[in-house]
């Protein structure tokens, strides 16, 4: 690595202030001969040969399924695959850093980018992004994590002010981030284009600061996201080192003479430019890119799209028998939703039809178009199908979202199917029981129309180039399905946990449902949902068995082993994922009913069992205290629960933290009694108190009697009162009054020796 010093020493101001604006639309100032490449590219290179031509359509490379399907495998290992496969291509084009992966949570379905996030739980987000992340720098290019943070609405998303309470934040909405951060180490991360408590993004010193490079110790450099950038000082000032795109000499000026007017050190410009110039010493020492074997991506892309679909409901329609008379139905069909709108799209290297895959396994199938191109019910075309489908064994029915509906800059106004889709798909249903719907959405949809009339539904996601060939794979029973919902299916979308703050009003979107977003809402409203959380089904069944734990007590910073037996009690090879959720009883700050803190997926031939080992640290039995501004894990009983989702829990036991997290004194003059005995360090100073207390108050409002007679229960009244407050009914004393003696039970409380007694006396 060149010499800091040397690398300063040799570079004019002007020339340290143009470092940190980009050169092009995709690339930096060139330090000596070298530049640094980007390109767009969650699931595939989008690599424009001509920078100045941005918005021309890409070079082709493969089109992977998208992230809300890779995160349907729950799979690492696999997302590692597909981060190694980009990186190739992505080197083969000469591209330095792909600006992915996309780790925002999904606060709600209507989200407009929603295809391109993993999940709306934090801790299955981190660990794909934590594996996309290795597989891509392995291959010499760098990740540009994104967006940070709380990106989670396309609505007015480069101007919404984001007000959001800290252990949302913390619990929520920066773990996936911390966790790509703190163990996958990326080269770079993306701000967002939102406001946060008021500040951009883009110039937000707690988050790119604080945060970040504070708490997490990020040593990569920040980046804009393109056209972030309002105030390039303020920007630098608070962390973010390179505006892209470029040029922009009006704001390469403007950081020349806020240095040179005593408005912004030279030492924060400095930095900026060594953490840049450690971005050009990664990029360089890749060497040069092997060749990209096209055929090798292609069929990485149907394993991944096979093993992100999820059978939503089966009853025994699928698999089909190969050579069955099956009506093929629906215009997607032949044209397939491979992926979302917006920048990450990507111009495949080739497109596996799912009618040319199925018209292999089943050569008699009959094609029946569906719907009108303009999406309006046809009369014709509905007869037409379901004269197929009386004729035939059994129907596919194909539905997909158009295409402008799922997108980048804007969200979705509903969760419904177009109605002439809608219609055909009842009007086939009734005269073909044997009716199986196959979906293609970057998310939800509302189903309770046909639900009930069709026995199988497979979400088939935007599913990438190779999508209909793992569609014959699924659908013929060479693969056994083995995907499950990283997010809740809800039954509507007034059901939603943002359904009354979505997308917020006067430039503002309050996240009033805090940490109760997905499964934890609808877990802790007991409101029933489409598909839960972690649901899919397979072409097997499998069986839980023999939990039992390292240590059924232990202290905070211990290690907890979690094992189970898992049998595969069917007739087909499947892969199974096993979930572990949390459960903590009783605890000080109200925590959802449970929490996703481990998986693991297992592949089980007929009759196979397998032990599976989970790992639980001390974050899987913490929740983020504001008051403290740290996480706690407080002492107590916890219930470890293993299962197939978040609904369907087969095996669990009880585990007992004795020592938790030691936490500063935090009883004040305004504490409750209720506060007080919560405290270890409180309750045996008050406890042997309590008695007196009891009476003192008593006295000052009446007999007992007369507490019973104005219907009072006189202990329920006093536990959330200020101890202060209480005192102060009996104080009588010119000597000591309310506010000294609970100072006094403070200092008896932080290590005072004098007894409850005597500071009572």
């Amino acid at each position: 690595m060149t010499d800091a010093s040397d690398l300063l020493d040799g570079l004019s101001l002007e020339q340290k202030a143009a470092l940190c604006v980009g050169a092009s639309a995709w690339t930096t100032v060139p330090e000596g001969a070298r530049a640094v490449r980007m390109s767009d590219g969650p699931h595939g290179v989008r690599f424009v040969a001509d920078e100045h031509l941005a918005g021309r359509e890409s070079e082709p490379a493969t089109c992977f399924p998208t992230a809300v399907a890779l995160a349907s495998t729950w799979n690492p290992l696999l997302a590692r695959e597909v981060g190694a496969a980009l990186g190739a291509e992505a080197a083969a084009c000469g591209v330095d850093v792909l600006l992915g992966p996309g780790v925002n949570i999904k606060r709600t379905p209507l989200g407009g980018r929603n295809f391109e996030y993993f999940s709306e739980d934090p801790y299955l987000a981190g660990e794909l992004a934590v594996a996309w992340i290795e597989g891509l720098q392995s291959r010499g290019v760098g990740a540009s994590l994104k967006h940070f943070a709380l990106n989670n609405q396309e609505f007015q998303r480069q101007s919404i002010d984001v007000e959001i309470d800290e252990r949302a934040l913390r619990e929520i909405y920066l773990p996936a981030f911390e966790a790509a951060v703190t163990r996958a180490r990326p080269w770079t991360v993306m701000c967002a284009y939102n406001r946060v408590a008021g500040q951009l993004c883009s110039q937000h010193p707690r988050l790119l600061s604080a945060i970040l490079r504070g708490e997490w110790g990020f040593d990569g450099a920040v980046v804009s996201d393109w056209g972030a950038v309002r105030d390039r000082v303020a920007a630098l000032a608070a962390g973010l080192d390179l505006e892209m795109p470029g040029p922009r000499p009006r704001h390469v000026q403007e950081l020349v003479t806020a240095v040179t007017e005593g408005n912004l050190p030279l030492a924060t410009l400095d930095a900026a430019v060594l953490r840049l110039q450690r971005l050009t010493e990664r990029a360089a020492a890749r060497g040069a890119a092997a060749p990209v074997d096209a055929d090798a991506h292609h069929a990485l892309a149907r394993r991944v799209a096979a093993e992100s679909m999820v059978l939503l409901k089966n009853d025994g329609l699928l698999p089909l028998a190969p050579g069955a008379r099956v009506a093929l139905v629906g215009r997607s069909v032949r044209e397939p939703k491979i992926q979302g709108g917006g920048s990450s799209r990507v111009n495949p290297t080739r497109v596996d039809l799912p009618w040319d895959a199925l018209l292999a396994d089943l050569p008699g199938a009959q094609y029946a178009e569906g719907w009108a191109a303009d999406l309006r019910p046809d009369p014709a075309l509905i007869r037409e199908a379901t004269d197929a489908a009386r004729a035939s064994e059994a129907a596919l029915v194909f539905l997909a979202l158009p295409g402008e509906l799922e997108s980048e800059g804007y969200d979705r106004t509903d969760l419904t199917l177009p109605p002439a889709q809608v219609e055909l798909l009842r009007s086939v249903a009734a005269v073909q029981p044997r009716t199986a719907v196959i979906l293609n959405s970057g998310g939800a949809v509302d189903m309770r129309a046909w639900i009930g009339e069709v026995p199988a539904v497979l979400q088939a996601w935007t599913m990438g180039q190779a999508g209909g060939g793992a569609l014959a794979d699924v659908l013929m029973g060479r693969v056994s399905p083995s995907g499950k919902l990283a997010e809740t299916f809800p039954l509507a979308i007034e059901d939603t946990p943002a359904y009354l703050a979505y997308p917020g009003e006067n430039g503002r979107a309050r996240y009033d449902e805090g940490c109760y977003v997905g499964y934890r809402y609808y877990e802790a409203r007991r409101r029933p949902v489409l598909f839960p959380f972690g649901h899919g089904l397979s072409y097997t069944t499998f069986v839980y068995d023999d939990l039992r734990v390292s240590a059924s007590s232990f202290d905070a910073g211990d290690a907890l082993s979690v094992s189970l037996s898992v049998a595969n009690s069917g007739e087909a090879l499947g892969q199974e994922i096993v979930q572990l959720y949390v459960h903590d009883p009783v605890s000080r700050l109200r925590r959802p009913v449970k929490e996703l803190k481990a998986f693991a997926k297992v592949t089980l031939q007929p009759g196979e069992v397998r032990r599976v080992t989970l790992e639980l640290g001390e974050r899987a039995f913490s929740y983020y205290d504001p008051l403290h501004a740290r996480w706690v894990a407080e002492p107590g009983d916890f219930d470890v629960l293993v299962g197939a989702s978040a609904s369907d829990i087969r095996l669990r036991a009880r585990v007992t933290l004795v020592h938790g997290t030691e936490l500063p004194f935090a009883l004040t003059r305004d504490s409750s009694v209720r506060e007080w005995l919560a405290d270890p360090r409180g309750e045996p100073v008050l406890a042997p108190m309590l008695p007196q207390i009891r009476h003192g108050m008593a006295s000052a409002m009446g007999s007992d009697q007369d507490h019973q007679a104005i219907g009072m229960d006189l202990d329920r009244f006093l536990m959330d009162m200020p101890l202060v407050s209480i005192l102060a009914f009996g104080e009588t004393s010119p000597d000591v009054s309310a506010v000294g003696l609970v100072d006094e039970l403070l200092a008896r409380a932080r290590g005072d020796d004098r007894t409850a007694e005597e500071v009572t006396a």
